[in-house]
């Protein structure tokens, strides 16, 4: 066994006495996520120079975010950290016209419950459903976060189509989309100093706690645990909005997203005076 080796061990094994000795309510688990985007090859034809760069300037601050995540063995609750916004951006997402916000995520082992309350384009929504299951496979890769020893795990699953990439591809006229990859590898590393399956966003599923996600563009990243926390623990189920499925929802947003695209191109075709 060698030093590195040896080290995440001491580690796990020291820590994990540490929780054991101690009882165990719950915990608090912020996270930074970084999303990655192609600012340079974005926009279509008809965009200016002046346009992309302002476009771009107000998406770098969407694209890093804070969350926390509370958590019990059984419940959590992942929620954006709230932060002024730049003067002009407004909140949420302008979404053609409309506004398209998203709620915290809540998951429920025990009862295998997922819930989070959305706004599209003014109507409130409650999708509420099963959990999102992964096939993990556990890898003998490790590595020390912070303080804690974490262990690598990797999925495949269906790629998500964002709101952005629905939008373009509801373009008729757009001739420049290409096919994006159905598949995509999930890398986490979970700690099992921390016993509880659950994770930032939708991950869960994994023999301790989901430190870091990697997906596609986005890497979120846990930097800080407060275990047991003075406060306590805020875990609310979600209960606002029309309740609809995970696959009736996105059907709403593709529906809503096409029906946006073709309004702009039309828009966009009109010349002076027509």
């Amino acid at each position: 066994m060698n030093i590195q080796s040896l080290f995440l061990v001491l580690a796990l094994v020291l820590t994990t006495a540490e929780l054991q000795a101690q009882q165990f309510d719950g915990g608090i688990a912020t996270y930074q996520s970084k999303t990655s985007f192609d600012f340079e090859n974005f926009g279509s034809r008809e965009m200016s120079e002046q346009m992309k760069k302002q476009f771009a300037e107000r998406m770098k601050s969407r694209l890093e975010k804070t969350f926390t995540l509370s958590f019990t063995k059984d419940e959590s609750i992942y929620e954006e950290e709230e932060k002024l916004e730049t003067p002009g951006t407004g909140g949420g997402m302008r979404f053609m016209g409309g506004g398209f916000s998203q709620g915290g995520i809540y998951k429920n082992i025990a009862d295998d419950v997922y819930a989070r309350e959305n706004d599209l384009m003014g109507k409130s929504f409650l999708v509420k459903d099963t959990l999102s299951k992964l096939d993990w496979k556990l890898e003998k890769e490790s590595k020390m976060i912070g303080q804690y020893a974490a262990f690598k795990a990797i999925a495949i699953r269906k790629r998500d189509v964002n709101p952005f990439e629905a939008m373009r591809r509801g373009r008729e006229e757009d001739t420049t989309a290409v096919d994006m990859p159905k598949e995509e590898v999930i890398t986490a590393w979970y700690t099992p100093q921390i016993p509880v399956s659950q994770g930032p966003d939708e991950y869960w599923g994994l023999p301790g706690l989901i430190l870091e996600v990697s997906a596609g563009r986005t890497v979120i990243l846990c930097n800080k645990i407060v275990i047991n926390p003075k406060e306590g623990l805020d875990i609310e189920t979600p209960k606002k909005g029309n309740k609809v499925s995970r696959a009736e929802y996105e059907e709403i947003v593709a529906e809503k997203t096409k029906e946006m695209a073709k309004r702009f191109g039309n828009g966009r075709r009109r010349g002076p005076g027509q």
